[in-house]
């Protein structure tokens, strides 16, 4: 009788064990799959994108960090990530360079404050990527913050360059 009833138990608990080795391969696979973002899922995220205005072209056309984000913008449209990818060192030094050279045309307290709220976007897309933990809606919220914030950053610069383009008469 104890034999019966320790083969029935051993049965069990190897059927248990069994079924835990075949859950857990297949809670890895759903996860790097979360994260796996395409380009059609970035086309989708519905925001308006700013373009730069010629005079306000005319007016960076020195400020390499600018082209470099730029870069970085066109990749992340693209669905490309590398930039993030453990390479927090050329994040910072980019941020720290597209503000300390920032053209002096364009060097106000507008254009500051979104380059501000662009800096903190970068930095939070870069962690977001590099965690695996995050869910790919979580993920396209952020490069859509990214997004927008670089977009305002150009709308915010183009609306200084035409407010001191334009010449108001006085009678």
């Amino acid at each position: 009788m104890r034999i019966k009833v320790l083969s029935i138990l051993s049965l069990i608990v190897l059927l248990v064990s069994c079924k835990k080795t075949q859950e857990t391969p297949t809670d890895n696979i759903e996860e790097q799959q979360t994260q796996d973002i395409t380009e059609q899922d970035i086309a989708k995220l519905k925001f308006i994108d700013y373009a730069l205005d010629s005079k306000t072209d005319e007016a960076i056309k020195d400020w390499k960090e600018y082209f470099e984000l730029q870069d970085v913008i066109t990749n992340v449209k693209k669905a490309d990530l590398v930039f993030f990818n453990d390479n927090e060192e050329n994040v910072k030094l980019l941020a720290k360079k597209l503000k300390e050279n920032i053209p002096n045309t364009l060097n106000s307290e507008p254009v500051l404050a979104r380059m501000l709220v662009l800096e903190t976007k970068i930095f939070k897309l870069e962690s977001l990527s590099n965690l695996s933990t995050t869910s790919k809606e979580e993920l396209l919220n952020t490069i859509k913050e990214f997004l927008v914030a670089f977009s305002n950053l150009n709308f915010q610069m183009n609306k200084k360059v035409e407010f001191d383009n334009r010449s108001i008469e006085k009678p």
